[in-house]
């Protein structure tokens, strides 16, 4: 049933739907009306958040369910809660000044990597041991 990377999934999607949010509020806060995408600096760091957020979710969540299906389920969850965390991070730093982004950065590319790493090699292992 896969409940542990499927709540990943969920929260991932909710944190996601926020920083989406976050789009709209600062589009009212700084009077930046569509679909304009620049102009205020602000706007702009709070527009990179939700479209790297949603340039990673496209590698995240397929390297989540391969490592969920091919390795471990809970491994896999585990690490996609740092990714959450990694990402939360990247968006509250960002928000503050686009150089404290790194950290959150840094923790959620590293989870990334994790991921695809084991869906690579638990697919590889699986596609080898089908030919013995």
């Amino acid at each position: 049933m896969y409940p542990w990377p499927s709540l990943v999934t969920v929260l991932a999607l909710l944190m996601y739907f926020v920083v989406t949010i976050n789009v709209g509020r600062a589009r009212a806060k700084y009077g930046v009306k569509p679909p304009a995408m620049s102009g205020n600096p602000e706007f702009e760091c709070v527009v990179r958040v939700q479209q790297n957020t949603l340039e990673q979710l496209i590698i995240f969540l397929p390297a989540l369910w391969i490592f969920s299906l091919f390795i471990n389920e809970i491994w896999a969850a585990s690490v996609g809660a740092v990714w959450i965390l990694g990402r939360i991070l990247y968006a509250w730093g960002y928000y503050q000044a686009p150089e404290k982004r790194f950290v959150g950065f840094g923790m959620a590319s590293l989870a990334t990597m994790a991921l695809l790493g084991g869906s690579l090699f638990g697919t590889v292992m699986t596609a080898v041991s089908s030919f013995q």
